[in-house]
């Protein structure tokens, strides 16, 4: 039996292309208006897609005057998404870095009850100086210590969401028991960062807990997504990067004695696609050419921790030395080590780089037919590069559209996609195990 492909759609901005916002078939809706996320939304689960995927940021950037930057908070967001969808899942993205456990357990138990147990929390450290200025922590904190306090978030969250027992709720009116006893309990956690006593207020969510996502590459990142995430959605600009990003995470399962088919590994894939190829890669520069350079610019100088490119012509061939060592920066290593990958690999010129990058932001990126599309989920499939992809299109909804009525068809009679959903939870779209319970 073929191995099925796990689609989520990642909804980000009006398309994933930077320039996408200005696309005269992106949506008319501003990004404040619900009408847009719930269109998708309801397109996703017709085509049954197995989520949908809400970023976040924590700080406004420097370019928002030509570049949309401002998003809805994802938890309001994906609760509102959830009363209008009945089996797709809905994954929010909430930081543990400026959150404290005790309110997001809460949060998320409360989001799987809502959707009837379809919610998904994408666990993020934030690197951002700027954040750290909105949450009265400056300077912020080192990669070490994120990924420390995001350990330590995980043993608090998991233990406020075991805090009820499955049966605890008994809501007899007749002789007025609401619970059984013994079957909530405080969890007691004292530790470095975090002192909870618990029970939570929420019962035990449907699925146990949210189904966990992590996206993080760096060496912190990967050692912690292969203990705690059941989703990981990762950004590489080659098969082979993926590849290797994937026999690494499923080894590492391992040493925590879980099972390889327990964690979805989701490369993020951002196509064009056309009726033919020549047509694709002729949409993908007009579209790349709607970008601006200079917030291109900007976004590749505060990727490298703000270093000077004022004296770099766009022509020029670039050089890994050209950039700082991604290890000496303060913030997020993942996305700078991609970066250095890539120049080491393709030797691009500046302006190269800058519309690879204008393209899905590290993420890989395909110009062609439904097809080569179709062919391109198999090979990384069959090829161990993927368990699926977190689908980031260009340019929303139009190139939505053209997957959902050229390319799902194809995936579906290959045999690589659902054409019905075998369960309501996200949990069982991507055939994950209830999670272990301290109750008998």
């Amino acid at each position: 039996m073929k191995k099925q492909v796990h689609l989520n759609l990642f909804i980000h901005s009006r398309g994933h292309h930077e320039a996408a916002w200005r696309h005269p078939n992106a949506s008319p809706y501003l990004l404040t208006d619900f009408r847009y996320y719930k269109e998708l939304a309801l397109k996703a689960e017709a085509s049954l897609f197995d989520s949908v995927f809400l970023s976040d940021i924590l700080s406004l950037g420097t370019d928002i005057e030509h570049t949309p930057r401002a998003v809805l908070d994802p938890m309001p967001l994906a609760s509102a998404l959830s009363s209008v969808t009945s089996k797709i899942g809905v994954i929010g993205t909430a930081s543990t870095t400026y959150t404290e456990p005790y309110n997001l357990a809460r949060q998320f138990a409360s989001l799987d009850h809502i959707s009837n147990g379809r919610s998904g929390w994408n666990i993020v450290t934030t690197a951002s100086g700027h954040a750290a200025q909105n949450y009265s922590s400056n300077p912020q904190a080192g990669i070490e210590e994120r990924y420390e306090r995001a350990d330590e978030f995980m043993t608090v969250a998991n233990g406020l969401w075991d805090s009820w027992a499955e049966d605890a709720v008994l809501d007899d009116r007749n002789n007025g028991r609401y619970t059984v006893p013994g079957r909530i309990r405080p969890i007691n956690h004292d530790g470095h960062f975090y002192q909870v006593r618990g029970p939570l207020t929420v019962p035990r969510p449907p699925q146990g807990r949210p189904v966990l996502v992590q996206a993080g590459s760096s060496e912190p990142g990967r050692a912690f997504a292969a203990k705690h995430g059941e989703a990981i959605f990762t950004a590489v600009l080659e098969k082979g990067a993926a590849q290797d990003f994937y026999q690494d995470i499923k080894s590492r399962l391992k040493s925590h004695k879980r099972s390889p088919d327990q964690c979805a590994i989701m490369p993020g894939l951002s196509p064009v696609i056309a009726s033919t190829e020549a047509k694709a890669h002729k949409y993908a520069m007009e579209l790349d050419e709607l970008g601006d350079k200079e917030v291109g610019l900007r976004r590749l100088s505060g990727t490298f921790g703000g270093m000077d490119l004022s004296n770099f012509d766009l022509d020029q061939t670039l050089v890994p030395s050209d950039f700082p060592d991604p290890s000496s920066l303060q913030g997020g290593i993942s996305r700078p080590s991609l970066i250095i990958d890539l120049i080491r690999n393709e030797k691009p010129t500046l302006r190269e780089l800058l519309a690879k990058l204008s393209g899905a932001r590290g993420h890989f990126t395909f110009a062609g037919t439904p097809d080569q599309v179709a062919d391109l989920i198999e090979d990384w499939i069959d090829d161990e590069a993927a368990d699926g992809f977190n689908l980031m299109p260009p340019v929303l909804p139009e190139m939505l559209d053209v997957f959902i009525s050229d390319v799902i068809p194809i995936l579906q009679k290959r045999k690589l996609f659902r054409t019905k959903y075998e369960g309501d939870t996200l949990r069982a779209h991507y055939g994950l195990h209830f999670p272990e319970t301290q109750y008998d």
